[in-house]
């Protein structure tokens, strides 16, 4: 890098949301002497204020950052990249580089090779987690889409700000693995939300252990903005295929178990873990993401940890089922996990590599009849997930989100707390 490379550089941030904020600090902390930032004009003279002593040059709409900025980022919902890149991207400057940090990639290229000028380099980016995580050793995603050597360079030294562990893709794959690992994520953590919200959801069936997990980050999505999930299971067109199939594992499950239906049961469920999880010999609990120790230091609910009962936990085995169904290996795209989706896969682990659990887990779904007004619940709430997305509804989502998010409101900024120490103990057990 040249010495004067971060005296003299311009860049440019169009959206000052969370994470818009997040880069734009880290840009200041590592050294970056001219950092450009705007939002919604009506919130110019707010952000002037509340950003006065921060290092930031406040601008008061997109025009101002791209006529100026040698690099730009488009930091906005997916659901509006379209609309704010018609609106700034051809008065981009002659020759600057443009990047991208929406979490669906196919409409934000077309959207770029739409508006952008043919001299401007595009070369994006996605990090792999919200706001509230550390990015330092977090994957970051960089999609090198037209640019030369030179204008890649630049954008990698000034992502490498960030300190994240970087992974090269095309918009295609991105789009692909994302849909891979978040989808069916998103999905059952929203459902878990849905399905308490209609029942006595802090009930002996939901405490200790893997149940102050699944809450915990349960809670953590719902305390996130709603649009954060809405435009990749909306606009990903990779999406889709994960979660008809999710819903039409936990839908299938579900009839085996009230049908008590044990042979195929058993069956459905061990060829679900002998794809994802290998036979049984290959099992070194040293070596699971999660252990006993790790998830009953957190925990939110007050009932005592032996008066647990046990559960059919059908989330997480429909979410097993799924992969295997669609013959994904979640241990391929750890290159690009996120937290959340880090979380899920080891509480799959968990149970299916702990065989007495996953027999009690099994022997639960078949014979407690207890437990299945709450199953049906988590199916019904599923299959409601799932009808808002096929119909594309943005306000349908928001409005089964916000609903849900209301119930929970009272524990959303512990549960957001408590899980963020959660992701970072991990962190640290793993060495990422």
């Amino acid at each position: 890098m040249q010495q004067d490379e971060k005296e003299i550089t311009e860049l440019g941030i169009i959206g000052l949301g969370d994470m818009g904020l997040l880069y734009a600090r880290t840009f200041i902390e590592a050294g970056w002497k001219n950092v450009n930032v705007c939002d919604l004009p009506s919130r110019y003279e707010e952000l002037k204020e509340t950003l006065k002593d921060s290092g930031l040059s406040i601008q008061r709409d997109g025009y101002s950052i791209v006529r100026r900025s040698h690099w730009v980022m488009y930091s906005v919902e997916a659901a509006n990249i379209e609309r704010v890149v018609e609106l700034y991207g051809p008065a981009t400057k002659l020759g600057a580089i443009v990047c991208g940090q929406t979490s669906v990639k196919d409409p934000e290229i077309r959207a770029f090779e739409k508006h952008l000028p043919s001299d401007v380099h595009i070369v994006t980016c996605h990090s792999m987690h919200g706001p509230r995580v550390n990015p330092v050793n977090q994957p970051l995603v960089v999609i090198r889409h037209r640019s030369t050597d030179a204008a890649l360079d630049l954008t990698v030294r000034i992502l490498e700000s960030l300190k994240s562990n970087i992974v090269y893709l095309n918009a295609l794959d991105h789009d692909r693995i994302t849909a891979d690992t978040q989808v069916a994520t998103h999905l059952a953590f929203l459902s878990m939300g849905t399905a308490w919200k209609a029942t006595e959801w802090e009930n002996p069936s939901y405490v200790g252990g893997m149940e102050n997990v699944k809450t915990l980050m349960m809670l953590r999505m719902y305390s996130a903005k709603w649009h954060v999930y809405a435009g990749l299971a909306l606009l990903n067109p990779s999406a889709r295929l994960q979660i008809r199939q999710y819903a039409r594992s936990v839908s299938d499950l579900f009839k085996l178990m009230i049908r008590e239906e044990e042979e195929a049961f058993r069956d459905r469920i061990g060829k679900a873990s002998s794809f994802v999880f290998g036979s049984s010999d290959t099992i070194d609990p040293t070596k699971l993401l999660l252990s006993d120790d790790v998830m009953d230091q957190f925990k939110l609910s007050a009932i005592p940890a032996e008066k647990q009962k046990p559960n059919s936990h059908l989330s997480l085995l429909a979410v097993v089922d799924c992969w295997h169904q669609l013959k994904i290996n979640p241990y391929d795209h750890l290159i690009c996990q996120t937290p959340p989706f880090r979380m899920l896969l080891g509480l799959t682990e968990y149970l299916f590599r702990t065989p007495k659990l996953l027999d009690d887990t099994i022997a639960t779904a078949l014979t407690d009849r207890d437990i299945r007004a709450d199953d049906c619940e988590f199916y019904t709430a599923t299959r409601g997930w799932v009808d808002c997305i096929e119909l594309g509804a943005f306000d349908g989502y928001r409005k089964r989100f916000e609903d849900t998010a209301r119930f929970f409101e009272g524990r959303l900024a512990e549960g957001a707390k408590a899980s963020a120490l959660l992701i970072e103990t991990l962190a640290k057990r793993t060495g990422g």
